[in-house]
């Protein structure tokens, strides 16, 4: 068939009238030239159609991928939109949370002090002896009393003026809930001789057994024993220089402190 084609192509190539000049050579030249174009078309013409389907598969491929990420996509989005949701409750939450926080900060400020602000109502008198001072930082309140209101020298048991002294702490302590006190005992650095060392043997002793009375005053008058607890610090924690007198008798004291409860 593709021969009969090119002949016909090749007499179509030479001019009529001189159709019967055409040699045998000239016509098998053309019809293998027509040939060749030919089979050039056709080449190019499958090469094409090849090219064509390959690029319909692509397009296939890449609507299907794009299919697929709009999908993901998609979900992509709504579950960002359900994080931001989240994180907005959590944001609201905390936020209610942080104003109830400052909330009741305020309020145990303001109990503070006002539990201040009685206690140096109270002992006023004690305060302008130099007997008691009270101070408050950072929800931290201290009824600091120098020993000689409350003991004999060398004597742990609360003498009878130093009940008084713990009477006037005590009527404000009652009306505290929310507080744990603690009694802390201090001395100077001068160390305990003689007879008495037998029962004192450090400042240590001393400091415990007289912070020890002190709180067993406080849980008879009615103070909660939970809320109660006693530590000894006997020299360690000086307050003042213990090379003078005047420094000395700072060190030597009872300190109520009232923190938060645990």
């Amino acid at each position: 068939m593709h021969t009969r084609f090119f002949r016909t192509v090749a007499l179509a190539l030479v001019p009529l009238g001189a159709a019967a000049c055409v040699s045998k050579s000239e016509y098998t030249k053309a019809v293998q030239s027509a040939e060749v174009r030919y089979n050039a078309l056709e080449a190019q013409n499958l090469r094409l159609k090849s090219d064509l389907a390959d690029a319909g598969k692509r397009n296939e491929e890449l609507e299907r991928t794009l299919t697929m990420k709009s999908g993901e996509l998609g979900k992509s989005i709504v579950e960002l939109r359900q994080r931001v949701g989240a994180l907005e409750d959590d944001k609201a939450r905390l936020t209610r949370e942080l104003a109830d926080a400052n909330k009741a900060r305020e309020e145990k400020v303001r109990e503070v002090s006002s539990t201040y602000d009685q206690l140096v109502a109270k002992m006023k008198g004690e305060i302008d002896k130099g007997q008691v001072t009270i101070s408050e930082l950072r929800g931290k309140l201290t009824v600091n009393m120098v020993d000689s209101i409350l003991f004999d020298s060398g004597k742990a048991e609360v003498k009878q003026d130093g009940l008084v002294v713990l009477g006037k702490v005590i009527e404000i302590l009652k009306t505290v809930n929310d507080k744990s006190i603690r009694i802390e005992g201090h001395t100077d650095n001068k160390p305990i001789v003689g007879p008495l060392t037998q029962r004192y043997p450090t400042n240590w002793e001393l400091s415990a057994a007289r912070a020890i009375n002190v709180a067993r005053y406080l849980q008879k008058q009615g103070i909660e024993p939970g809320s109660l607890s006693a530590a000894a610090f006997g020299e360690f924690k000086s307050v003042a220089d213990n090379a003078t007198p005047e420094g000395r008798a700072k060190n030597r004291r009872i300190e109520i402190v009232l923190v938060p409860k645990e």
